[in-house]
C-alpha cells in the first residue's frame, strides 16, 4: 500500500537534505573560482586568496566543504603529449655494467689477459681481451652477469645478448630484456611525472600512457604549457662522481669510461669525471629547502641505507682527494674530501633563490627521469576559454531543465510538479555525490548531466502511465497509484540496468572526454532512480494525506 513508514521518510528526506549539504560548498566557492593567474598561483603556493577565505568563513567548517573539481577543459591548464627516449636507458645499463664487467674479467686476468673498453655503439659494451683464444672463457664470464628477464613476456629469456668478434667481446640487451626495458621506462616515467605533478598542488591531472612510448598530460590549473614543461622536462638526475682532473677545454679527450662536464658556479671551468656514479639520485630518500651556514638558499638530501653505505666507503677511501656534485650534467659543486661522510647526509648549495631551491628539492624528492622526454604536442587552454565552457554548459542544463519541467508539467499537471522537483533534486545528488567522491566534471560530463535531466522524467513517466491505466480501469486514487508504481517497477529497473551496464563499460574502457561522460551518466542513473521511485512516491504520498482526493485527473 501507499503508506511509508515513518523511519523510511525520514530516510528519503534525510538523503536529500545530506545531498543539499554537500552540494551547497559549491555554489558558495564558485563565485571565487575565477581561475585568474592569481588564484591559481595562491592554490599551488597552498594559500588562500581573500576572497576563498571570505568565502571559508561564510560557510560553517563543521559542514561539508569539499567541491567538484573542474577538468582541464573547464579549468584551464595544460596538454602535453611527449615521446620518452627509451634508447636512452641502454646505453645507461652498459656504462653501469661496464665497472662490474671489468672486474669480474679482470679477476681471471691470468686466462683471459688484460682487458680494455674500446669504442663501440652507445647501446653496446665492446672489450677488448688479451689472448683472443680464451674468448670463450670471457664470454662465460659475461654470462654470469646475466639475469632473467623480469617480465611475462620475456620470461626464461637472458637479459644480455653476448656475441664475439675477433679479440672484441660485444655485450648489448637482448630483445626481450628491451622491451621490459622500455615498459618499465614509461612505466617509471608515468610514476615519476605523476609525483612531480603532485607535489605542486594541481587537481585531478591526467597522466597516462599512449601508444609504445608516449605520455599524455593533462594538468588543470596551471599557467602554461611551458610552465608545465619546466617541470616535467627538467631531469633532476643528481650524481657523485670521481673527479679526473680540472680545465678550460671543453673538446679536452676525457679517455674511455670517463666524461666532460661543466661547472654551475665557475664559468669556463670543465670537470673530466668518471662517467660510473658512486651514487646517484635514486638513492636519495629525502629532499628538502633549507639554507647553509651562510645564510643561501640550499637543500639538504638524505640517502637510502644502501647509498649511505656505499658513499661513506667511497668517501673513507678517497680522504683528501676531490669529488664532483653533478645535476643535470652540470657540475654544482665539487668539494675535497676532508673525512669519512657515513651519515648518509648531504647539502647542495650554490647559486640559486630560495624558489630555485623549493624547486630543486621537489625535483630531488620525486625522483629522475630515466629517460629524456621530448615534447611532441602542447597547448595551453586559457581560463577564459574554461569559463565560456562552463557557462555554456550551465545554460544549456537550465535550458533543458526548463523544457523538461514545462513539458512534464503540461502533461501531468500537479504530479508533473512533483516530478520536476525530483528533477532539480537529482541534479542536486549529482553534484552532491561527485563532490563527495571528489570526482572531477569535464565538458563531456556537463553534456552527460544534461542527458540526465532529460531522461530522468522517463520513469515518472512509466508510473504516471501505468496510473492512467489503473484509473481508467476505475481503481480508486489510492489503489491506482499504488498499482502504478508497483507495476512500472520491473521496466525502470531493468532500463536504468542496461543504461547502467553501458555506462560503466564507458567508465572503465574509455578514457578523455568518454570516460568523463560516463561518469556524471553513471552517477546520474543511480540518482534518478531514487528520485524518481522514491522521493516522487513520498512527495505524492504527502499529497495524498494532506488533500485525500476522491478522484484524479491526470
Amino acid at each position: 500500500m501507499l503508506n511509508i513508514p515513518l523511519w523510511k521518510r525520514i530516510a528519503i528526506l534525510g538523503l536529500v537534505a545530506l545531498g543539499l549539504l554537500y552540494a551547497m560548498p559549491n555554489l558558495f566557492y564558485s563565485r571565487v573560482e575565477t581561475h585568474n593567474d592569481a588564484v591559481v598561483a595562491a592554490e599551488r603556493a597552498g594559500f588562500e586568496t581573500p576572497e576563498q577565505a571570505a568565502a571559508r568563513a561564510m560557510w560553517p567548517s563543521w559542514l561539508p566543504s569539499s567541491l567538484v573539481n573542474l577538468g582541464l577543459d573547464l579549468r584551464g591548464g595544460a596538454h602535453l603529449l611527449g615521446e620518452v627516449h627509451t634508447a636512452d636507458v641502454y646505453k645507461s645499463r652498459m656504462t653501469a655494467l661496464w665497472p662490474d664487467l671489468r672486474d669480474a674479467l679482470a679477476a681471471q686476468r691470468d686466462v683471459i689477459g688484460p682487458v680494455r673498453r674500446v669504442p663501440g655503439p652507445e647501446a653496446e659494451l665492446h672489450v677488448e681481451i688479451g689472448n683472443p683464444d680464451q674468448m670463450a672463457k670471457a664470454v662465460e664470464i659475461a654470462r654470469t652477469l646475466a639475469a632473467p628477464v623480469a617480465s611475462l613476456s620475456g620470461a626464461g629469456s637472458s637479459s644480455l645478448d653476448i656475441t664475439a668478434s675477433g679479440p672484441t667481446l660485444i655485450v648489448r640487451l637482448s630483445e626481450a630484456e628491451k622491451a621490459a626495458t622500455d615498459d618499465r621506462t614509461i612505466q617509471q616515467s608515468l610514476e615519476i611525472v605523476r609525483r612531480r605533478v603532485d607535489e605542486v598542488g594541481t587537481r585531478e591531472p591526467t597522466i597516462q600512457r599512449q601508444g609504445k612510448d608516449r605520455i599524455l598530460i593533462q594538468v588543470p590549473g596551471i599557467g602554461s604549457a611551458e610552465e608545465l614543461k619546466a617541470l616535467i622536462g627538467t631531469t633532476a638526475k643528481l650524481t657523485f662522481n670521481p673527479v679526473v682532473g680540472r680545465g678550460t677545454d671543453p673538446n679536452a679527450a676525457p679517455g674511455l669510461g670517463n666524461i666532460v662536464v661543466p661547472s654551475l658556479d665557475e664559468p669556463g671551468v670543465f670537470y673530466t669525471l668518471a662517467e660510473a656514479p658512486v651514487v646517484t639520485g635514486e638513492e636519495l630518500t629525502d629532499a628538502r629547502p633549507s639554507f647553509d651556514q651562510n645564510g643561501q638558499p640550499a637543500v639538504d638530501f638524505r640517502f637510502n641505507p644502501q647509498g649511505a653505505k656505499r658513499f661513506g666507503a667511497y668517501t673513507a677511501a678517497n680522504i683528501g682527494q676531490p669529488f664532483a656534485i653533478v645535476l643535470d650534467n652540470q657540475v654544482i659543486s665539487a668539494p675535497t674530501i676532508r673525512d669519512a661522510i657515513t651519515t648518509g647526509n648531504g647539502q647542495i648549495s650554490g647559486a640559486m633563490d630560495v624558489n630555485e631551491s623549493n624547486r630543486l628539492a621537489v625535483l630531488l624528492r620525486a625522483g629522475a627521469l630515466p629517460a629524456k622526454i621530448t615534447f611532441l604536442e602542447e597547448r595551453t587552454i586559457g581560463p577564459e576559454l574554461g569559463q565560456d565552457s562552463i557557462d555554456a554548459g550551465k545554460i544549456a542544463a537550465i535550458v533543458a531543465t526548463a523544457l523538461v519541467v514545462a513539458f512534464i508539467i503540461a502533461s501531468y499537471g500537479l504530479f508533473g510538479v512533483f516530478a520536476s522537483i525530483a528533477v532539480i533534486v537529482n541534479v542536486i545528488l549529482i553534484l552532491a555525490v561527485m563532490s563527495a567522491m571528489g570526482a572531477t566534471l569535464t565538458l563531456p560530463g556537463i553534456a552527460g548531466i544534461v542527458l540526465t535531466v532529460g531522461t530522468a522524467v522517463d520513469a515518472n513517466v512509466i508510473i504516471y502511465e501505468r496510473i492512467r491505466e489503473e484509473l481508467r480501469a476505475g481503481k480508486r486514487v489510492a489503489q491506482a497509484i499504488d498499482n502504478g508504481f508497483n507495476e512500472a517497477m520491473s521496466a525502470i529497473i531493468d532500463a536504468n540496468v542496461t543504461t547502467f551496464i553501458a555506462a560503466l563499460v564507458m567508465f572503465f574502457l574509455g578514457s578523455g572526454p568518454v570516460k568523463g561522460f560516463a561518469v556524471t551518466l553513471t552517477i546520474g542513473l543511480v540518482t534518478s532512480v531514487f528520485t524518481a521511485i522514491y522521493l516522487t512516491r513520498l512527495l505524492i504520498v504527502l499529497w495524498l494525506d494532506w488533500r485525500k482526493p476522491q478522484t484524479l485527473e491526470l
